[in-house]
């Protein structure tokens, strides 16, 4: 029980983050690649104008905005899950040690075999981490701890 209290404290003290972030966001247009919506051929996806007589690239008014660093997010919610935690990739079973259940969640790399995979998880549970890309071998653990 004492667990699960921790979590939510954790989920509450960055679910202010997320909430700037998500605020920030809205604000944010949504930038397009220029006369994209002129010409089918063009893609939406952002390409920076660089046209010498360009108007986006002026900043003229009546056109999209340009990317720039001020739309950026608060620099504590970069790089937050959307669940509040802080994503750190996993390779092995020591790497779980270093991570903090109430604030960093763990996502196992990509190269990482479905042995280890198991293994990881297990350890994962027992340390109260979340891991974000368990997938169906987190079902599977959990009915194989039923069992015995």
């Amino acid at each position: 029980m004492e667990k699960s209290c921790v979590l939510r404290i954790a989920m509450v003290i960055n679910e202010e983050l997320l909430a700037a972030r998500k605020k920030v966001a809205e604000r944010r247009p949504k930038f397009i690649r220029q006369e994209s919506w002129r010409y089918d051929r063009l893609a939406e996806n952002w390409r920076k104008p660089k046209g010498k007589d360009n108007k986006m690239r002026k900043q003229k008014a009546g056109v999209p905005a340009l990317v720039k660093v001020g739309y950026r997010g608060p620099r504590v919610a970069r790089g937050l899950h959307p669940s509040g935690y802080t994503d750190n990739v996993v390779h092995n079973v020591a790497e779980l040690a270093k991570l903090d259940p109430k604030k960093d969640a763990a996502r196992l790399g990509h190269t990482v075999g479905k042995r280890k995979r198991i293994e990881i998880i297990a350890k994962a549970n027992e340390l109260a981490i979340k891991v974000l890309n368990a997938g169906k071998l987190a079902r599977k653990n959990e009915e194989k701890e039923k069992k015995k």
